[in-house]
């Protein structure tokens, strides 16, 4: 309450707002490269290590400069759903799909803005109950 008696409202929290989330995580998807990366890194440290996998393609300068090479794919495992981000000639081809006891039993494209929306309500449910995620997605609110 403020000192007039108004009850004031409540702070919101970042993990709690997946549009906010939808937004960080969308922020540079004007460069699907850079968004790729960044992706990669947010979930790699908001995410069980297992639930997270990049496929990535290297170039003859990559292996001999020492570069990971460019992000081709990433899948991100959230129990029985999957989320599949691939960069196929520069545009992005986003899919969810079903699974069940490592079968993937239906398969959908999806827009990108809907894919981001999806993995963002997917990370928030993470965080809720794990503060190394809730920690993560409140870097990646502030840019950081």
């Amino acid at each position: 309450m403020t000192d007039h008696g108004q009850i004031e409202p409540a702070p919101e929290e970042p993990a709690d707002s997946i549009d906010l989330i939808a937004a960080a995580l969308r922020r540079d998807a004007s460069d699907l490269e850079v968004y790729a990366q960044v992706l990669t890194g947010s979930l790699a440290e908001a995410l069980p290590t297992d639930a997270v996998a990049v496929e990535r393609k290297r170039s003859m300068a990559d292996r001999v400069s020492g570069r990971p090479g460019r992000i081709e794919k990433l899948e991100v495992d959230m129990d029985e759903r999957r989320l599949i981000l691939s960069l196929t000639h520069g545009r992005p081809v986003c899919e969810i799909c079903t699974v069940v006891r490592g079968v993937v039993l239906s398969r959908k494209s999806i827009p990108l803005d809907e894919w981001t929306r999806e993995l963002a309500a997917a990370v928030t449910a993470r965080a809720k109950s794990d503060a190394k995620a809730r920690a993560a997605l409140e870097r990646l609110m502030l840019g950081g």
